[in-house]
């Protein structure tokens, strides 16, 4: 899978909401605070690990999750399933960011490898490459890896997505 993103997806003319609200407030320390609050409203359960969103653009996201005594495990370390929604979050974000707003994303598999376990603050870097055109059902990958303070990786979560036309849009597309 290619991880740079085309210029062609950054460019796509019907910009998904979520970017556009980047773009308003993810310019300062305020607005983003702003901006995560919003959305762990809208995806409680997103929001229920508290991690910030630092970077969103199409195809590429940064999620800060900061290391505390709820997230942790009887392991003194950050447990599984946060680390799975972290990852989760953070592909799922580039890969909505990536597609247009008339097509719809579901999650359909996730996988997720525990290289290490995972104290301190992480980072979790998620990319997408969709594909550039979606007219019928298709199955995407978006790639998640997330790092400690050590720059180490301890988790790689890989999301596979169905992508397809809104259904709204299947029904335009057969009456052109």
């Amino acid at each position: 899978m290619a991880t740079v993103v085309s210029s062609n997806i950054k460019n796509k003319v019907q910009e998904h909401r979520l970017l556009t609200l980047w773009k308003k407030w993810g310019g300062s320390v305020v607005g983003r605070r702003i901006f995560n609050l919003i959305f762990s409203r809208f995806v409680p359960y997103s929001g229920s690990i508290k991690s910030q969103i630092i970077k969103l653009e199409p195809g590429h996201v940064v999620v800060e999750l900061k290391d505390r005594k709820s997230i942790r495990n009887h392991l003194n370390c950050i447990h599984a399933i946060a680390l799975a929604n972290l990852g989760e979050l953070s592909s799922g974000l580039a890969m909505i960011a990536a597609v247009p707003s008339d097509i719809r994303a579901i999650v359909v598999n996730l996988e997720i490898e525990y290289l290490k376990k995972a104290r301190g603050k992480l980072i979790a870097e998620g990319k997408a490459t969709p594909p550039e055109t979606i007219t019928e059902s298709v199955s995407s990958v978006a790639i998640s890896e997330i790092k400690d303070a050590e720059n180490d990786i301890v988790a790689r979560v890989t999301v596979h997505w169905l992508l397809s036309p809104k259904p709204d849009q299947q029904r335009k597309q057969h009456h052109d």
